[in-house]
């Protein structure tokens, strides 16, 4: 009867599972098992290589754990052998240590190789030349910035398929998190700071992308688009908001960055070095940290390089922060 009583309470757990498990796919899909591009492909592969090795050792722990409940319960005809004595064995022990310690082994190996090729600041190798776009997570919404086509967008991204985006983050407002899970995975924005993404889409396509970091009030509202077209449509498209958008002035960006949601919005054009005005924004010596080998080189290039006076205070205040240390 009690057997009898496990087995319902056991089936009725499983059929619970089943359907929470098949009630979440129906409402929503689980973007991070369905990548759009090489960065989010590889990064499954990391997450399926380690679960499956987990599974090597937690399968069987949780089989023999049950066989051993079962088999050593307490009833009358039980016909376990009783060893009161027994303490060691040689072979067990060489067991459940070896396949552990292996299984730990290619697991660093792996994720080893999986980190630095998926080191986010990395370029992506690719025929195409990358596009850039410069990221700011504002309380709460997000302004995209397209230096080389001089436009800009708040909470909507868009770029041409199968061509790398390099992505420069940086944070007007408390750090935040930059995510696209269907391209790759998340990076922190941080003030004073400029990290670096580089993630591309192989198809066309609509993205989710948010926020993933606690960030205030509306911090769960930091939701935008990301959408891969054609290079076609992406140079039509900025043609049309080059045609019909007004521009971001200095002032409009203030007002933007207070505290407050928005809607989707463009831009025609913007500052000459707004990206670079906020990165230096926060700090003392006029000259934000860039994480990446090639920041310094992006900041340059798009007309946003620090000046060499700021450059210099910020030496001679890391050698005196050095100096303090020393002492």
């Amino acid at each position: 009867m009690k057997m009898k009583k496990g087995i319902r309470r056991l089936s009725a757990a499983i059929s619970f599972v089943f359907i929470m498990l098949f009630t979440a796919g129906c409402s929503d899909k689980f973007l991070v098992l369905d990548p759009k591009g090489s960065i989010g492909q590889q990064q499954l592969d990391l997450m399926i290589i380690s679960t499956i090795l987990c599974l090597v050792i937690i399968v069987p722990v949780l089989v023999l754990t049950f066989v051993i409940v079962w088999r050593y319960r307490q009833r009358p005809d039980r016909k376990a052998k009783y060893q009161p004595e027994w303490e060691h064995s040689t072979k067990l022990e060489t067991i459940w240590w070896s396949v552990p310690i292996i299984i730990i082994v290619i697991l660093a190996a792996i994720t080893v190789r999986y980190t630095y090729a998926l080191e986010p600041s990395k370029p992506i190798e690719h025929e195409a030349k990358p596009i850039v776009i410069q990221v700011t997570s504002l309380d709460w919404k997000w302004l995209f910035q397209y230096p080389e086509q001089g436009i800009a967008t708040v909470n909507y991204v868009q770029f041409p398929e199968d061509v790398p985006v390099r992505f420069e983050l940086t944070s007007d407002a408390p750090m935040n998190s930059f995510w696209i899970p269907q391209l790759g995975g998340q990076v922190y924005t941080m003030s004073g700071m400029a990290m670096t993404l580089h993630l591309i889409a192989d198809e066309p396509g609509t993205y989710f992308g948010s926020g993933a970091n606690f960030s205030g009030k509306d911090f769960a509202k930091m939701r935008f688009e990301a959408k891969a077209t054609s290079q076609e449509e992406f140079d039509k498209w900025v043609s049309d908001i080059k045609g019909s958008s007004p521009a971001l002035t200095m002032d409009g960006y203030k007002q933007l960055a207070k505290p407050g949601l928005s809607e989707n919005v463009t831009y025609s054009a913007i500052p000459e070095g707004l990206f670079q005005q906020i990165v230096n924004k926060y700090q003392k010596s006029g000259s934000g940290h860039h994480h990446g080998s090639s920041g310094e080189a992006a900041g340059h290039e798009h007309g946003n390089a620090p000046d060499a006076a700021g450059t210099n205070q910020a030496a001679t205040d890391q050698e005196h922060q050095m100096d303090h240390m020393n002492h």
